[in-house]
């Protein structure tokens, strides 16, 4: 597919997408947040959620941004486009230590993220996960590839005094099929 018959879709932190079309290409970017790539093979659709923390203090609640709510709008709205929950599979992606000293909310949210598929009975067949450095990544839902680039944190920092254009940082790119 080329470049110019791609759809990139954009997640922020707190949603989730989903589609069928081949055309379409989930992107977001994640730091200590997680990013679950789900996606059905045979009946080629798939989506992509993007959750801030593992649950709510005190307890789960209806919102996207904690990780079970994510995990369960993601299933079922897969579900509702014709997966089938016993073909479905995961990768995982972000959960980085971003602020080095303060705790490990990252480590934290992709724990949470295996141990949810893991209950659920769905494999997770690739993850990247942890480190200190940012991802982009960019998730094909037909067909599951999944495109991740790395970006240090020397490359995003900007000067305060005038906005400047985000320097091409020199970075690891992993694509995953």
């Amino acid at each position: 597919m080329t470049p110019q018959t791609e759809k990139l879709v954009n997640v922020i932190q707190g949603e989730f997408e989903i589609s069928d079309s081949p055309q379409v290409v989930l992107t977001t970017v994640l730091g200590s947040c997680i990013a679950v790539c789900m996606f059905d093979p045979q009946r080629k659709v798939g989506g992509l959620n993007h959750f801030l923390l593992p649950k709510r203090d005190g307890g789960e609640g209806a919102n996207v941004r904690y990780g079970a709510y994510a995990m369960e709008l993601l299933i079922n709205g897969l579900l509702r486009r014709g997966a089938d929950r016993a073909r479905l599979q995961a990768k995982v992606f972000g959960g980085a230590s971003m602020m080095g000293n303060l705790r490990d909310i990252g480590a934290s949210n992709a724990a949470f993220a295996r141990g949810f598929l893991n209950d659920e009975g769905i494999p997770c067949i690739a993850e990247s996960v942890g480190g200190t450095s940012a991802r982009r990544i960019r998730f094909w839902p037909t067909t599951g590839r999944v495109r991740q680039l790395l970006v240090s944190a020397d490359a995003v920092s900007l000067p305060v005094e005038k906005p400047a254009p985000i320097p091409r940082p020199k970075t690891d790119e992993i694509t995953l099929f």
